[in-house]
């Protein structure tokens, strides 16, 4: 079996599980935030439920509209916080600790490997990089996990992506998934689960192998997930809070794959996606030169400190020529940053330095793009109309891409900056 196959065969107390056999799992993390958790609330009070499966194992974090933008986010948050607090949920990050969800979990040590983790949002697939196998999924599977902590899931068939090689001076895991998904495609993985191994990938933080995991969804996959190591390891021992015990599983030797797709991460090149789908990956160099009107460093693609540190190196001693946001994507993160001096640095830069929140990658708030505007983002979906007004543009890149491209007022190679 795969990992993800052995993953979900725990799950379901089976011993052996196969590509597209039905399972009910039982659940062992399930992640709320403001916006999809307030509906599977409403359907468990229509019918009468008014219980959750397990207090511990529920993690709430508003993070979409927070703080809360206008009175209809702010009843959300207000829904969300009266539940939380009845039921007693011990894992609730109210705001002054709350964060993008999908930073802020693997941060405070509700990730471990081997286990089922599931969230109402898309990009919950993240949680992969810890050997884990988790999904996105609608508020009404929400509302059944709420109560009972079981799921149905088809067993996805897996994808192997071989990263061969190293990566080069100034590129990134962001570039990586660019340009998987660019080869691939945003239908190319779905309902896969796809699997990432290679010697490119061993070199790569636990911070940069989110960033690929993340971004599953965008191929249209199921789940993203990396086979445990020293690296997994040594950022869950800083990390983990309630016990360090977990089950690592590994894909065995003659387990069957649907396709291998294999890369040369040594010749990859800094990549932009251009609109409008995550799939337009090019190299910057084909597009160097293209007016900007904005640049978004920040979201839970690319917000961590790893991504802050990377922006931080471009823009030391430069000055932004375009408005600029920088989010952190967490609390913790936030302050790390401001500790670090990386603060200073964006200061002086003429950058915005916002709290924590995902507003603007999904055109929310703080940040949305008017008509005809352009901007240079490290989030993780450029569609039309993700960041404002439908004849607004979103460019998909690593945080040092946006920065050069901040510096510049259009797309540029950073390289020339390192």
């Amino acid at each position: 079996m795969t990992i993800t196959e052995k993953i979900l065969a725990r799950a379901a107390g089976e011993k052996k599980v196969v590509p597209g056999q039905l399972v009910d799992a039982k659940i062992d993390i399930v992640m709320c935030h403001d916006v999809t958790t307030p509906p599977a609330i409403s359907m468990l009070e229509e019918k009468g439920i008014d219980t959750v499966f397990d207090r511990e194992k529920i993690v709430v974090t508003p993070d979409h509209f927070q703080p809360a933008k206008d009175i209809k986010s702010a009843e959300l948050h207000k829904r969300l916080h009266d539940w939380a607090i009845r039921h007693k949920i011990r894992h609730y990050y109210k705001l002054g600790r709350a964060g993008v969800c999908h930073a802020l979990l693997p941060e405070q040590g509700h990730i471990r490997p081997g286990e089922v983790i599931v969230g109402s949002d898309s990009h919950t697939c993240t949680y992969g990089a810890f050997a884990a196998f988790s999904t996105g999924i609608g508020s009404t599977d929400a509302a059944a996990a709420i109560a009972t902590g079981e799921l149905w899931f088809k067993v996805p068939a897996s994808v192997k992506f071989v990263l061969n090689g190293s990566l080069g001076p100034g590129v990134y895991s962001k570039d990586v998934i660019l340009a998987v998904i660019a080869r691939i495609g945003v239908d190319g993985a779905l309902y896969r689960a796809m699997e990432f191994v290679g010697p490119a990938l061993a070199e790569m933080s636990a911070e940069a192998r989110m960033t690929i995991t993340n971004m599953a969804i965008e191929a249209g996959a199921k789940s993203g997930i990396i086979g445990f190591d020293d690296v997994t390891r040594q950022y869950l021992d800083e990390h983990l809070k309630d016990g360090k015990d977990y089950i690592v599983f590994e894909s065995d030797d003659d387990a069957e794959y649907l396709a291998t797709e294999e890369f040369d991460c040594s010749a990859l090149e800094p990549m932009v996606a251009l609109p409008h789908l995550p799939s337009g990956g090019v190299p910057v160099g084909e597009c160097t030169g293209m007016k900007m009107d904005q640049a978004y460093i920040g979201s839970c693609t690319n917000g961590r400190i790893e991504d802050l540190r990377i922006a931080a190196k471009i823009l030391d001693g430069k000055q932004v020529a375009i408005r600029t946001l920088i989010v952190p994507a967490t609390p913790g993160i936030w302050k790390q940053a401001k500790d670090e001096g990386l603060f200073d640095i964006f200061y002086e830069a003429g950058c915005v330095i916002a709290a924590p929140t995902c507003g603007a990658c999904l055109g929310g708030f703080m940040g949305i793009l008017a008509s005809g505007e352009k901007c240079i983002s490290t989030t993780n979906r450029n569609f039309v109309g993700r960041m404002g007004h439908p004849k607004s543009e979103v460019y998909l890149a690593s945080p040092a891409t946006a920065a050069a491209s901040a510096i510049e007022a259009k797309l540029a190679d950073h390289r020339k900056y390192l």
